[in-house]
């Protein structure tokens, strides 16, 4: 029988809103209206590492119900994993666990992506030493037909997003600019290969979470900036991408975005130098 996550959820969480964040998210751009929570989604658990796919009406997280257990425990509490809220009618609904193991079986899933009826996430699972990554398919209702899709060790692929034959992804491989970069594959003969260094994307700092918009033409991640996490915005003009724009500072971590231009953004509040929650933001662009 599943587990209502609100019932793991302990009951001296702190429930952090815009008035008692000490960090709030910082805007740089004229495009958007100023950041807010996402309605519905949102406890005083931690909301992590959205993803809304170009193709399907919903909105994939992570959901785990206190960041103060070790990752290695989360696994044990029978929550924590990857969640979906389906946007019908203007809004997004009470979010479902997506199982992607057998009852009985031990799996900690996160770092999803959905493309059609595919999903790729990495699960730390019975079976496998660390982390791999699986793929999934979605068959009358729900994500089935778990199985091994690891890429070349050697390219050390992290959280990834594929648009068309090109398939973007955070390593610290060897060849980058220092900490964790953003590299490309080239999908030839049925294979992903030939790692390139998105060089314009990179800096000294940390560079990660890759979301590539469905139109191909802007690129969106994190860098480390000022201290903490903030979203960065790249266009492709004539083929290539172009210097990075500061959209949004002060822990304002992976970004997806949805069919309307608005940004989706996991926002982690800090308190005394310890993360207390973490919830989803969005910026909702301009008319």
């Amino acid at each position: 029988m599943e587990i209502d996550r609100y019932s793991t959820i302990p009951e001296d969480a702190i429930k952090m809103t815009p008035e008692t964040d000490n960090f709030p998210p910082q805007l740089h751009s004229a495009e958007y209206e100023q950041p807010v929570p996402l309605a519905v989604i949102n406890t005083a658990g931690a909301e992590d590492s959205p993803f809304i796919p170009a193709d399907r009406d919903e909105i994939y997280f992570f959901f785990t119900p206190d960041v103060r257990v070790p990752v290695e425990k989360q696994i044990l509490d029978g929550v924590t994993g990857i969640y979906v809220s389906r946007y019908i009618n203007g809004s997004f609904q009470e979010p479902e666990r997506v199982m992607l193991q057998k009852p009985g079986k031990l799996a900690l899933d996160g770092c999803e992506f959905v493309q059609g009826n595919t999903m790729l996430f990495c699960s730390a699972r019975e079976g496998y030493t660390g982390l791999h990554w699986f793929s999934a398919e979605f068959k009358d209702g729900s994500w089935v037909n778990w199985e091994n899709a690891d890429y070349d060790p050697a390219y050390e692929v992290g959280e990834l997003h594929i648009h068309g034959e090109e398939l973007y992804y955070h390593s610290p491989k060897e060849g980058g600019k220092g900490g964790t970069d953003i590299w490309m594959l080239t999908k030839a003969d049925g294979e992903w290969k030939d790692p390139v260094n998105v060089d314009v994307l990179n800096s000294e700092e940390n560079e990660g979470m890759p979301y590539v918009t469905a139109d191909g033409n802007e690129l969106w991640f994190n860098r480390w900036y000022m201290g903490t996490p903030a979203v960065f915005k790249s266009e492709k003009v004539n083929g290539q991408w172009q210097e990075p724009e500061l959209i949004i500072s002060k822990f304002a971590g992976e970004p997806t975005l949805d069919k309307d231009g608005n940004v989706y953004f996991v926002h982690h509040f800090y308190e005394d130098g310890k993360m207390i929650e973490a919830d989803i933001y969005v910026a909702y662009r301009k008319q």
